[in-house]
């Protein structure tokens, strides 16, 4: 589906409107005039009439986009087996994580596929970690929330706060600009992968018997510098609440309003894996090239398999393909061969608005990664020419405050 002036759009659900949830930032989509379309179980915006994909996606390539991310998952994972059973359940050494430092990670099953690849954030400052912020990803939240509670030490809390709260993504080159404006304050000198609790603009009163995260985002609201996009990026927490006057501070500091559509051209530009299209419980952070957020010096479930898998070195890798032809617009499921032999087929593909050209994403088998390989691809009935190229599609800018590292995930 696409809007005016789009590029490419993930396919929305076929869920009738009665069954989906709605985010605390609903009337502030509608009123702007958002196209919205089920996604994940939810109501989302896929693009606002008065911008469309190509201009939210031009905003946070040049400027500053906000997206509404509320349908994700937000899970408050507390107490003193908390870190033991983040560790235990993800590819994250959550004994090691630092104070406010985020982690890109994967929930897998023995087999060492992934369920769901989610960001582990260390909340608490104490000697020993209790505290932690989950977030997977909207449509496998509910089935992550169940595997963590199978897992569940004695004493230790799993909440699922999504209702309670929202979560907003400012992203673009002027985003701590718009943040810091919205929030009334300077933000702390964040790292890429780091957040902290700042002063919240809006307090609340303190829940009774609060969950840990549920207490604290009464009085502070959690800013983390992440992303999706590969822009300076930062996510905000908030309570449900102060969530629509968040989103009209950040617009009036001049952040477009952005939805799906062109979140997942952005994301598709940085060869960021989105959950449910590039991995479906079929295939491993190795073979969508993640080994380096891998902890291998720990016991995780899955880990035996993705050893074995490591040691053979005969795994399918997640590739970039840049296609010659402009009007070549490549989609999920379209057919790739080379030499006339079937390789497999596009996992993402779509229009890159930055570089005009169609482009790729796609596990390929090993012989055929290296950059400058050449492939074809059968698009609406005719052969179209494609060639490996490293990712990402469109380098990063250097950050002031250190580099960029490679990320994925969380659509």
């Amino acid at each position: 589906m696409t809007g005016p002036g789009s590029a490419a759009a993930p396919a929305p659900d076929a869920a009738p409107s009665s069954d989906l949830r709605r985010t605390p930032l609903h009337a502030e989509h509608r009123d702007a005039g958002a196209h919205m379309v089920p996604f994940g179980g939810w109501e989302m915006p896929l693009y606002y009439t008065a911008s469309g994909i190509l201009a939210e996606h031009r905003a946070v390539r040049e400027g500053v986009g906000m997206f509404d991310v509320s349908h994700m998952g937000v899970l408050s994972v507390s107490g003193p087996g908390a870190a033991w059973l983040l560790a235990r359940r993800t590819v994250t050494d959550a004994h090691r994580l630092r104070p406010g430092q985020c982690r890109y990670s994967f929930l897998l099953n023995d087999e060492g596929k992934i369920h769901d690849d989610l960001l582990v954030s260390r909340l608490d400052s104490q000697e020993t970690p209790r505290e932690f912020l989950v977030v997977p990803n909207a449509a496998t939240a509910p089935r992550i929330r169940e595997i963590l509670l199978q897992h569940r030490p004695r004493e230790t809390r799993i909440e699922m706060l999504n209702g309670d709260t929202a979560m907003v993504a400012v992203q673009g080159p002027r985003s701590r600009a718009a943040v810091e404006s919205a929030l009334g304050l300077p933000l702390p000198p964040l790292r890429f992968y780091t957040g902290a609790f700042v002063p919240s603009p809006f307090p609340l009163p303190v829940p009774p018997d609060p969950d840990p995260l549920r207490a604290r985002l009464a009085r502070e609201v959690w800013v983390s510098r992440t992303g999706y996009t590969g822009e300076l990026g930062f996510e905000i927490l908030v309570p449900a609440p102060g969530a629509p006057e968040l989103w009209r501070r950040l617009g009036a500091a001049g952040a477009v309003p952005c939805g799906l559509g062109s979140r997942d051209t952005l994301r598709m530009e940085k060869g960021y894996l989105l959950s449910g299209v590039d991995f479906q419980t079929d295939r491993t952070p190795l073979e969508a090239g993640q080994e380096r957020f891998v902890d291998f010096d720990h016991p995780f479930v899955g880990r035996p398999a993705l050893e074995a898998q490591r040691a053979r070195g005969d795994y399918a890798r997640w590739s970039g393909i840049l296609f010659e032809d402009s009007t070549a617009i490549p989609r999920h499921g379209a057919p790739l061969f080379h030499g006339g032999r079937d390789v497999g087929s596009v996992s993402s593909g779509g229009l890159s608005p930055t570089l005009g050209r169609g482009i790729a994403l796609a596990y390929l088998p090993p012989g055929l990664t290296a950059p400058g390989t050449g492939l074809t691809a059968t698009l609406r009935g005719r052969e179209v020419t494609g060639t490996v190229v490293p990712l990402p599609f469109v380098p990063g800018r250097p950050s002031p405050t250190g580099p960029t590292p490679p990320r994925s995930g969380l659509g």
